[in-house]
């Protein structure tokens, strides 16, 4: 699979209208995704030994998407094969008190991963710039001076402070991609009357949710508009097609894959002291 399809490269205008949702790559046969998606799946886990046992690098992989477009099941299925201990996943949700006592990127450092880590974003420091910048009531409820929330400059600022975040992440060894699922209206739908459905999936729905849905274009106009402005070659974006799942969780699982490859990863070399250290080990444990 080409990846570099889904990637917005650094400086690109971004137009959601150009990515197709239900893309599919030719592909029609579920069952070759998910062998696919599992010969992936087992490439990870050696990869993330390698990480872990380097321990040098970390990689940050941040979630978007509008609700229901498979975030959740994305990150369960793609990541099913790795070591737990070597992997954090943060769910970011309306800030706490505490957090608004801070810069709205505080939360964020936090949470991130160790070096040889990977750490997941479900939600991230870009709600700061779609959600709040949609629903403006937020911005003026924050713990801002006056003149920060009437800025009409505060969007681009923001950009750039989020640029100059993840920049400053990469040269100290974090790698990271972003993914947007770009999930069709029409699916959104499908997918919401299915958790009223089916009584094992209503606990997944909330009456916020369908609130959200009249603020559609403005959210992607919002999500054109960061992604455009935050994709880099240090942090770049990938516009997932979300309509199918068992696609998206393939080219999630690619573009991973890819990532990790490309970070020269290999299993830290033993010194002639330590050679010499495991001889006499050997030696004592078989006396």
């Amino acid at each position: 699979m080409n990846t570099d399809q889904f990637r917005v490269k650094e400086g690109t205008k971004l137009n959601l209208k150009d990515h197709d949702p239900a893309f599919s790559d030719g592909l029609k046969d579920k069952d070759d995704a998910l062998e696919a998606l599992q010969n992936n799946i087992e490439r990870m886990t050696e990869l993330q030994d390698m990480l872990y046992a380097q321990d040098i690098y970390s990689l940050l992989i941040v979630f978007q998407a509008m609700d229901a477009a498979g975030k959740d099941g994305a990150i369960k299925h793609v990541m099913s094969g790795v070591n737990p201990q070597g992997v954090s996943v943060a769910s970011f949700k309306a800030p706490s008190a505490e957090e608004r006592d801070h810069d709205y990127l505080w939360r964020h450092q936090k949470a991130l991963p160790e070096r040889g880590k990977i750490g997941i974003f479900n939600r991230s420091h870009y709600e700061e710039v779609l959600v709040v910048r949609v629903h403006p009531e937020i911005l003026q409820g924050q713990q801002l001076p006056p003149e920060i929330k009437n800025d009409p400059d505060i969007w681009n600022k923001r950009f750039n402070h989020i640029r100059d975040w993840e920049q400053h992440l990469a040269e100290n060894g974090t790698h990271i991609i972003k993914f947007f699922l770009n999930v069709s209206r029409e699916e959104q739908k499908k997918r919401f009357l299915e958790r009223i459905a089916e009584p094992e999936k209503n606990w997944k729905f909330s009456i916020g949710d369908v609130r959200e849905r009249s603020y559609w274009n403005d959210y992607m106009r919002a999500y054109e508009e960061a992604i455009s402005a935050t994709s880099t070659d240090a942090a770049p974006w990938y516009i997932i097609p979300a309509d199918k799942k068992w696609y998206t969780r393939l080219a999630i699982s690619e573009v991973i894959v890819n990532r990790l490859e490309s970070m020269n990863l290999h299993y830290p070399e033993i010194t002639d002291a330590q050679r010499e250290e495991l001889i006499a080990a050997k030696t004592a444990l078989e006396s």
